[in-house]
Formats: structure tokens, sequence, C-alpha cells
């Protein structure tokens, strides 16, 4: 499978001073909104997702904004997309791996095995084979180095109640983070997560959340949410700091969640 790309604003590659981000699952909630606020601070960014028309419309025209429609799940399609991303760059400085999916619910038992590894295979190796294409691409370029952050969940740290596909998948990309943390150190690369709750975006509202989320002891209660634009800043306030600093671990939540305490 082949990427192809559209450059919105002008073509090749950025100036010296320059940043690029590479944005997956950009045509839609955050990716979108983290997309929208790299572009605002003057970053080139690639938005990297499955629908071009969406990857369109987020980049509204934007000139420091690069097209690249990839299937994160596919090995072929993230190294024809990457290798895309190279010629249109000729680097990476930040790789922000949000493409993901809530997946099946239902009880363990309930859950179907193709959508069990659907699921792993869109939140986990898709940010796994995204890493290392960016690895490659940060381990030869000059300056070397960058900074890669991944999107997890609070559900890396508490689950919600059938959610054992989409839970699973994250607390598996908390350990993807913190190996490739480690795995960059000789090359100046960094890797750090950023694990949010509630913010408010059509998977959210899928869950129910304004009238009613399933709780852990079975009861129906709403639960606050916060702006989505919010963790723009927040991504890019990671993506931002000077190379000798890190957010390992940041956690974004809705003010009076049930996420920690007893409700």
């Amino acid at each position: 499978m082949q990427a192809a790309s559209d450059v919105t604003g002008e073509p090749g590659r950025g100036s010296a001073n320059e940043k690029v981000a590479v944005v997956t699952g950009a045509g839609s909630g955050i990716g979108r909104v983290v997309a929208r606020h790299f572009l605002a601070a003057g970053w080139v960014v690639v938005l990297a997702g499955r629908r071009r028309a969406a990857l369109v419309e987020t980049a509204g025209g934007e000139r420091g904004a690069r097209i690249v429609p990839v299937d994160v799940a596919d090995a072929q399609s993230v190294s024809a997309a990457f290798q895309e991303i190279e010629r249109l760059t000729g680097r990476i400085d930040v790789l922000f791996n949000n493409a993901g999916t809530f997946g099946p619910r239902g009880e363990v038992d309930e859950i179907d095995p193709e959508e069990w590894a659907r699921t792993l295979g869109v939140n986990l190796t898709g940010a796994f084979l995204c890493s290392a294409q960016a690895f490659r691409i940060m381990k030869q370029q000059d300056p070397r180095g960058g900074r890669i952050i991944n999107n997890g969940s609070i559900s890396a740290h508490a689950p919600r109640p059938l959610s054992a596909a989409y839970t699973a998948s994250k607390h598996a990309v908390t350990g993807l983070t913190r190996s490739l943390d480690l795995d960059g150190r000789p090359y100046g690369i960094t890797c750090g997560q950023i694990d949010i709750g509630n913010a408010a975006t059509e998977l959210l509202a899928g869950l129910g959340t304004d009238d009613g989320a399933l709780q852990a002891d079975g009861t129906l209660r709403p639960e606050p949410s916060f702006p989505v634009e919010e963790v723009g800043k927040a991504v890019l306030l990671m993506a931002e700091l000077p190379a000798s600093a890190t957010v390992n671990s940041l956690v974004l939540t809705a003010s009076g969640m049930p996420f920690a305490g007893r409700g």
C-alpha cells in the first residue's frame, strides 16, 4: 500500500528554522485540535490519517500543512507514508501518536477476538509502527534526535467497565512509551505520554458521559468534561520544551470526574 501526499501550502521542505511535527489521526477529534495548535504556532505539520477529505478539512489551507494518508495498523502503509514524509520535510522533530479506536464494549467473554486484535492493531501496533519509522529518521537526521508523544488514556491507570480491549491496549502503550524513552537516549530521542480523561470529543459523547456513563458499581452517572482545545495546548507545551527537558507522563482530566477517589 502506497502513501500519497497533498501539500496544501508551499511545496518542498521547510526552512532550517521550521520544526516538523507528525500527527496521526489528524482528521478528527484530538488529532485535529492538536494539529491546528501546531500549525498556529508556526510548525510544519504532517497530517496523517485514513481519510484524505478529513485531513484536508483539518489543514484548512494552512501553508505549513502536509497531508499524508496512512493506515497506521498496516506496516506497508506506514513505511510508505514515512518515506513520503521524509521526502516532503527532510526531518521529524515531533511525532504525536494519536490514532486510536475505543474498540468493542462488553465483558471479556463477549468480545470478538477479531475486534480485540483490530483494537490492539490500531492503538498499540500503530503506535509501534509509526514510532519505529520516526526513530529511523530521527537517528539519521542532522541535528539528530526528536520527541515522540504518545496519546494514552486514563484507562492506562484505571479502566472503564466493559473495556478490556481498549484498556489493555492503553496499558501496553505505557510500556511502549517507557521503552522508547529508554532506547532513544543514545540518539537524543525522548518519549512521553499524555493520558487524557473526558476531553469533549465525539468519542466521549459515544460513551454517554453527558447523560450517564456506566460506573464501576453498575450505576449510570453524568460525568464532567473539559474543552478539547486544552489538549492541544498541553501537547504543544510538551513538544516545545527544550531537548534538555521531557514530560514523561502528563495526566489531564476534567475537574471532578470519577477517576481519583471513591466517586
